[in-house]
């Protein structure tokens, strides 16, 4: 594997930071690591202070919170940059072409674990934010940068935090770069996340797996059951089954389907992207429609029966699924889950046993980016890309964007830095250079932008 290095002549001060970042293993979900993610948290509280900001780290129940803030000028308004550094595990290591957390400046590319998913995006803004501080000695809009270390687990803890904390963290407006740009180059602007819904659905019927020829045709197959389960929850035209599921759902505005149909892309990207054979979804709707304003029924896992070489002839004693719904503004997650546990027990054949858990959930978001704060994210994106933005919903979630909206009663701009083909959650997670540094163009430029606002 190659090792990082420090001494390319391509290497800035402000990469050598974000390289020191990278260098912590700050995988939350893995006890083994708390160490290194306090460690990560305490560097970022250190250099946060050096930059002339009032910085601390905060236990919370599970990994600590760092909170950094300006000087509070009463005549300007606030915004509060939100940003996580903790990580996804590296898993499967042996498909990394460098060690994950030895950062490597590889064809303008920054290879690392976290180099995207977030800690490249949140330092771009910190850094911007330092740089304005260094050269001017002052801000023209309060900041405070809140940096948690759970997002990769559903911060758990990050709503008790703002709700204790909601008087000091009070602001005007918030902005996130933890989204995507729809292509190199093309500054994009988010303003709206579907929503998600999680459940597992198990099929029991005998106490042990029985064997097929002396049992097979009198006592119910447990594999069987759930995929007739399983199926009825599209109809032909890739509609959603479910009783009630579209009930609240509005169709994208006219201005949206129009400024989406304009994207400098095709559909055509996302087969090349994924490289599947072709695209397939709900009828009616284009794949824009379908990804971002849109709601989806998936199967994330099944698992039942013998899996290992050659035959062995079983009825499974059991079978599972693990399944997700993204939700759109106008569902309700507990709504959905009660409704998808309904449509399985009117299915459910008899000779079996359902049981239904259901898991993790988050409301959609949506927010009109034409505001005042919507243009001044515009313009800042404008003048650190050169080039004019989009405006996109996204297909995925970020369930405390809702919770800030709960407690501090304010919008977030997506100002999203990532890559289609930046590999966040996978091995070889990458970062551009040129997005880094546009990233510190476009907080210095937002933050005057939002100043005016």
């Amino acid at each position: 594997m190659e090792k990082s290095s420090n001494t390319t002549g391509a290497m800035t001060p402000e990469l050598e930071s974000l390289f020191e970042l990278l260098r912590f293993p700050s995988i939350s979900t893995d006890s083994r690591h708390r160490g290194d993610v306090r460690a990560c948290a305490e560097w970022l509280a250190g250099n946060l202070a050096a930059m002339g900001l009032e910085s601390r780290v905060d236990d919370t129940p599970g990994h600590p919170v760092v909170l950094a803030k300006s000087e509070a000028k009463p005549d300007r308004p606030t915004v509060l940059i939100y940003g996580h550094y903790d990580v996804q595990p590296v898993d499967p290591l042996e498909l990394w072409d460098t060690p994950p957390f030895e950062p490597v400046l590889r064809e303008g590319r920054i290879l690392a674990r976290g180099a995207t998913d977030n800690k490249g995006q949140l330092w771009a803004h910190a850094l911007g934010v330092g740089a304005v501080l260094r050269e001017e000695g002052d801000l023209p809009v309060n900041v405070i940068l809140l940096f948690e270390g759970e997002e990769e687990v559903g911060s758990p803890n990050l709503g008790a935090y703002l709700e204790a904390h909601k008087d000091e963290l009070g602001c005007d407006v918030i902005a996130v770069s933890d989204t995507g740009m729809v292509a190199p180059g093309v500054p994009t602007l988010g303003y709206g996340l579907r929503g998600i819904a999680c459940c597992e659905v198990k099929v029991s019927a005998a106490k042990s797996d029985l064997h097929s020829g002396v049992y097979g045709g009198a006592v119910a197959n447990p594999a069987t059951a759930l995929a007739r389960l399983l199926a009825t929850l599209h109809d032909a035209n890739g509609r959603v089954a479910v009783a009630g599921f579209y009930d609240g759902v509005g169709l994208p505005e006219e201005w949206e389907r129009e400024a989406w149909s304009a994207l400098p892309i095709d559909e055509s990207s996302i087969l090349k992207e994924t490289g599947a054979p072709a695209l397939s979804g709900e009828e009616g709707f284009s794949s824009w429609e379908r990804l971002w304003a849109r709601p989806t029924a998936e199967i994330n896992g099944m698992a039942s029966g013998y899996q290992g070489e050659g035959s062995k002839t079983v009825l499974p004693s059991e079978a599972m699924a693990k399944l997700s719904f993204r939700l759109v503004p106008g569902q309700d997650p507990g709504d959905i889950l009660a409704g998808v546990r309904r449509h399985f027990e009117e299915r459910a054949a008899p000779g079996i046993r359902l049981q239904f858990v259901e898991g993790h959930s988050g409301e959609p978001y949506f927010c009109d980016p034409r505001s005042r704060h919507g243009q001044a994210a515009c313009e800042a994106l404008r003048e650190a890309f050169g080039r004019e933005p989009v405006m996109i919903r996204e297909g995925g979630s970020i369930p405390i964007i809702n919770t800030f909206r709960r407690v501090l009663g304010v919008d977030t701009l997506l100002l999203g830095l990532a890559l289609p083909d930046c590999r966040i959650h996978a091995p070889n997670e990458n970062f551009t250079v040129e997005n880094f540094e546009g990233g510190i163009r476009m907080n210095r430029a937002l933050l005057r932008a939002l100043a005016k606002a």
